[in-house]
């Protein structure tokens, strides 16, 4: 129980508050997603329309080359995470030297060394989780080119011996589980430069973790490439 007497009451209401609000948009964003125009339903219709392509080529080298390119992003922010890890692991060891260098900020509050680390680790959690949604990312990438190197020959799909439509959604559907799943560990990453407000105060902090959050809402849903995509 001690560790609740660590930071201050206003401090345990910002992190349940960043959290909730982290939370709260995902699930708004999955269950609006599904009955209003968003980024990621949207370019799902595109998805499903490359790959009922993709039945009727072959060889398939072109589809091929469009799931390395996609699968390369994931792998980079994988491996940026990594590091950011590790350099966040290496501030702990420094944490008298960075809190001092905080304190010297302009209307940057005075914490502790523990309460320092503290919000350090906290961004060690949000990027590991980051880490866990990018790997998988990348995984479910590799199911979608094992679907796309499964598929028969067109000549197949129009004899009527596969069907077409079922192959195509099955792909897209994958490949949208894997864009969902990306999107999640790039909103860590938005959301992480919630937590570095923290290092000025407690307000700035909660304020920031609002204002990400609308940045978010309105890059899914209200940004001027969705209206883009939908036309």
């Amino acid at each position: 129980m001690q560790i609740f007497t660590l930071l201050p009451w206003g401090d345990w209401l910002a992190i349940v508050w960043f959290f909730a609000c982290w939370a709260g948009y995902a699930w708004f964003a999955r269950s609006a997603g599904a009955k209003r125009p968003s980024i990621l339903r949207t370019t799902n219709r595109y998805r499903h329309y490359w790959l009922l392509q993709a039945t009727a080529r072959d060889p398939r080298v072109v589809d091929g080359i469009i799931t390395q390119n996609l699968s390369s992003t994931p792998a980079f922010f994988s491996s940026t995470t990594i590091i950011i890890i590790g350099g966040l692991f290496a501030l702990l060891g420094t944490t008298d030297k960075a809190s001092e260098l905080v304190r010297e900020i302009p209307f940057a509050v005075r914490t502790s060394v523990l309460i320092f680390d503290l919000k350090i680790l906290m961004m060690v959690g949000v990027f590991v989780y980051a880490f866990f949604r990018f790997s998988w990312s990348m995984r479910q990438y590799t199911f979608v080119a094992l679907i796309i190197g499964s598929m028969p020959h067109p000549d197949d799909f129009a004899s009527g011996k596969f069907d077409r439509e079922q192959f195509a959604s099955r792909a897209s559907r994958t490949v949208g589980l894997a864009a969902e799943t990306f999107n999640d560990g790039l909103r860590a990453y938005y959301l992480s430069f919630a937590i570095m407000a923290w290092f000025f105060s407690t307000f700035a902090f909660a304020l920031a973790t609002a204002v990400v959050v609308l940045i978010l809402y309105n890059r899914e849903f209200r940004s001027e490439v969705l209206e883009v995509l939908r036309e």
